[in-house]
């Protein structure tokens, strides 16, 4: 069985990080895909059998304004972290067809249900709260281009993003990335960096290796995993926060 991770581009005008994970834990592949066909592609061999997909996007959007209920009940947890999910609404016009992730789960023939025992499943995530819950960040690290963040400060928050990932090889659900070959070149263009753009490029990929990861987690230990909303309103899948870091 894989485990897949897709940090999906809502509309498809930016690149799309892609990763894969074998049943054991070992990262199989890592990279960017651009078009629906490319990530298509990208994904083709690791969903003709058994397999989780976690895409960082939404599967489901119904409302017309506003927030979707799955993402009101995980702010409440995660927005003292820096870990809000931006709202998602079917006036968006990248939502106004249907969502992109939906699209592509449905021609992949994934059950988009979080609690479906189906074998061949898609679900939705989000990296930043799965950051903090599984390295314990008091915030969310600070490696997306933003105004007043320097390229040194942003390699810096990545390379400590990919040393976090590298650590869960020693986790209870382990994660094996350190000797795969295009792990290591992302390394070398994070630490060669001198521009925004070359790190945003990297981003996307390693965002999708901890989707991949949230994949094997949630596989792995059901129970320690929270559904924030349902199938019938948009949801979003993570690692449990701990009752004491809820703020309650």
């Amino acid at each position: 069985m894989y485990f897949a991770g897709v940090d999906l581009a809502w509309a498809g005008r930016n690149p799309t990080g892609i990763a894969a994970v074998d049943g054991g834990g070992r990262l199989v592949h890592v990279g960017a895909a651009g078009d629906d066909a490319a990530v298509l592609a990208a994904l083709s061999p690791y969903v003709r059998g058994d397999c989780l997909v976690a895409f960082d996007a939404p599967l489901v959007v119904t409302n017309p304004t506003g927030q979707r209920p799955a993402e009101a009940a995980l702010n409440r947890h995660f927005r003292r972290f820096e870990a809000g999910a931006h709202p998602a609404n079917t006036t968006k016009p990248e939502f106004a067809q249907g969502p992109r992730a939906a699209r592509l789960a449905r021609t992949m023939g994934l059950d988009m249900d979080p609690r479906s025992p189906a074998s061949r499943r898609a679900i939705e995530v989000y990296p930043h709260p799965a950051t903090v819950v599984l390295f314990r960040l008091a915030r969310t690290l600070k490696y997306k281009a933003k105004p007043g963040r320097g390229v040194e400060q942003l390699k810096s928050e990545l390379l400590v993003l990919m040393d976090g990932i590298e650590k869960l090889a020693d986790a209870a659900v382990p994660l094996h990335v350190a000797g795969h070959e295009d792990w290591v070149r992302l390394r070398m263009r994070v630490s060669r960096a001198q521009r925004k753009s070359e790190l945003r490029s990297v981003e996307d990929p390693v965002d999708a290796v901890v989707c991949a990861y949230v994949a094997l987690y949630a596989q792995r230990r059901p129970t320690d995993v929270t559904i924030y909303g349902d199938f019938a309103t948009g949801y979003i899948v993570t690692p449990s926060l701990p009752a004491e870091r809820t703020g309650r």
